[in-house]
């Protein structure tokens, strides 16, 4: 089996120390390939390639943004050419459902576009400043950061590393990145794309390997500028100790433990419709996901009749297939949801669908499970206050408006929520009161490149996509000028 390598300073290589991981299909436990795994010395020679395209050789860096925004938009109508290509490689490597697959793919190229266009937009300021030094003109200009070090999650392997990427290339920056190691294939395939678009030698460099080792040496490495991260807040917290080392910039989005709050005034079909796609979309394998259904007391068992009932109907298979949900992305990751079940049973939820592995056909050598719906739940229950990250919702009631509030923000997370009702004045109230970055009101889970992404609390820091997404990746610089250069009588008394 071909391995398939790191991209370090514009050359694809193997690790220094010859070690390989492999790349399973979830679905089926297939092995679909075995990747070359960086050492400490492989992601010090692509920070030193980052560096050095971005300080001495300075091509990327110094070339005119309608040069850059053209590159990149070859990269995304390369993207696009082959999205089924990429669309496969997700659906095979991380076992979502093919039209997931394709939709992130989608996603991708409008990201690389967005991108391209915006960084041609006018930016900085000019600013009227007293003359007590003399005549002073003072503007501000945005320059790239520097040398990026980016390390995504597994669960969106293509969509969410195009999210970093696009907007630190479009801005001039440097990268060195790091997939996480379970999802590999679609972010190797974007850095031949990469190479074919002709992104110059040492801007975009990629190693693979463990979080722990490649991870947190990209995080403390001194020759860094900044760390951006998505993924647990424990790793998240981790990376901005490291990172304190030169005090480089941090962008961390993290966990959630996101609130859905459903007043008795809500159109309920409508409710349950988006609750389904806010915890089983992507097998609820998504920060965002909608975990905690709060409904109104006086509706909870028409509402929890009618979310079973399409939660047993939900279809389970081989991504390939497009079912309405697809497999864990391992092993490891099923047995952690499993055992969360279990101890929500064990505290005393009351469990009303699911709460088991799926095996039925060629789903048993597989790592699926089935749609997890528990009612009877306490703000003390460990599935209440902890992320499960798989397709499992917990329901709670509440009867005021101000209880419904309170329980949406007894979290230290603080991500996404939504609010369903019918009056709109609740609806603004409500959603003003939830502490989450990300909120919605009568739907859940739509994204938009053109809009921030990013949490509250300990959900993390920074903003990803939409116009803060690319400062994330920029600093800002005062120029001030003395118009009349000459003395100012300071020394004078």
């Amino acid at each position: 089996m071909e391995i398939k390598k790191l991209y370090i300073d514009g050359e694809w290589v193997t690790g220094s120390e010859g070690k390989t991981f492999q790349s399973t299909n979830p679905a089926t436990g297939e092995v679909l390939a075995e990747i070359a795994e960086a050492s400490i010395e492989d992601a010090r020679r692509a920070i030193a390639a980052a560096r050095k395209s971005f300080y001495e050789t300075r091509e990327w860096r110094d070339m005119d943004s309608q040069a850059r925004g053209d590159i990149i938009l070859k990269i995304a109508d390369k993207l696009e050419e082959r999205s089924e290509e990429f669309a496969r490689l997700d659906c095979l490597d991380m076992g979502k459902p093919y039209r997931e697959a394709q939709a992130d793919v989608d996603d991708a190229v409008h990201c690389f576009r967005y991108y391209a266009s915006l960084i041609k937009t006018p930016h900085g300021g000019c600013y009227d400043v007293n003359y007590g030094f003399g005549e002073m003109h003072s503007y501000t200009v945005h320059e790239p950061v520097g040398v990026c070090a980016e390390i995504t999650p597994w669960n969106y392997p293509l969509l969410m590393g195009v999210w970093k990427l696009a907007p630190s290339i479009a801005a001039g920056n440097s990268v060195v990145f790091k997939p996480a190691s379970v999802c590999v294939l679609s972010c190797i395939k974007l850095f031949e794309i990469f190479e074919e678009c002709g992104l110059p030698k040492g801007v975009a460099n990629l190693v693979m390997g463990p979080g722990g080792t490649i991870g947190n040496e990209l995080a403390g490495s001194k020759d860094v500028d900044m760390v951006t991260f998505t993924g647990s807040t424990e790793v998240g917290q981790s990376i901005m100790r490291q990172a304190a080392v030169n005090v480089k910039k941090v962008g961390l989005e993290l966990g959630g433990k996101s609130p859905n709050v459903i007043f008795a005034d809500a159109d309920l079909d409508g409710a349950v419709e988006w609750a389904m796609i806010g915890i089983f979309l992507n097998q609820g394998e998504i920060c965002s996901a909608g975990s905690r259904i709060i409904i109104e007391e006086s509706i909870k068992d028409e509402f929890i009749k009618r979310l079973v009932k399409k939660a047993n109907a939900i279809t389970i298979g081989n991504p390939m297939d497009n079912p309405d949900m697809g497999a864990m992305v391992s092993k490891s990751h099923m047995e952690k949801v499993l055992a969360c079940i279990e101890k929500g049973k064990e505290e005393g939820a009351k469990l009303v669908c699911g709460g088991e592995r799926y095996t039925e056909g060629e789903c048993a050598k597989g790592y699926f499970i089935r749609p997890t719906v528990f009612d009877e739940c306490t703000d003390d229950m460990t599935i209440v206050k902890e992320e499960i990250f798989g397709p499992v919702v917990t329901v709670q009631t509440f009867k005021t408006e101000q209880e419904a509030i309170d329980m949406a923000n007894n979290t230290p997370y603080g991500l996404a929520g939504a609010v369903f009702t019918s009056d709109i004045s609740r609806a603004m109230h409500v959603i003003k009161e939830i502490r989450a970055g990300i909120t919605w009101i009568n739907c859940y889970n739509p994204t938009f490149n053109e809009a921030p992404w990013g949490g509250y609390k300990m959900s993390g820091i920074g903003r990803e996509l939409g116009v803060h997404g690319l400062e994330e990746y920029q600093e800002i610089k005062q120029i001030n000028i003395n118009m009349k250069p000459g003395t100012v009588g300071w020394y004078e008394h």
